[in-house]
């Protein structure tokens, strides 16, 4: 007997205070850095985008993960990941 899962689920977050600090520049880096994130945990990115505020990801996990966190996983290191940028 074999066993197939399969779990699509479709991400939707905001900035702090839905602010509009996603522009155009910025999703064309945040957007692939997302997919790298989830590439690095195992977690199949199917879509990314958004349009500046809020951020879509239509992901498909792993039986072994679950959905809080891989939206850990992706929130916590994408909003890091400006911040690091600003201090070069």
């Amino acid at each position: 007997m074999h066993t197939f899962i399969s779990c699509y689920v479709h991400c939707v977050w905001s900035t702090k205070e839905r602010r509009r600090l996603i522009i155009t520049d910025l999703q064309q880096r945040l957007w692939p850095y997302l997919g790298g994130i989830a590439r690095a945990n195992k977690i199949a990115a199917v879509e990314v985008g958004g349009v500046e505020d809020p951020v879509h990801i239509l992901l498909s996990l792993p039986s072994t993960l679950s959905i809080s966190k891989a939206v850990q996983l992706l929130k916590g290191n994408s909003s890091k990941w400006p911040n690091k940028r600003r201090r070069f």
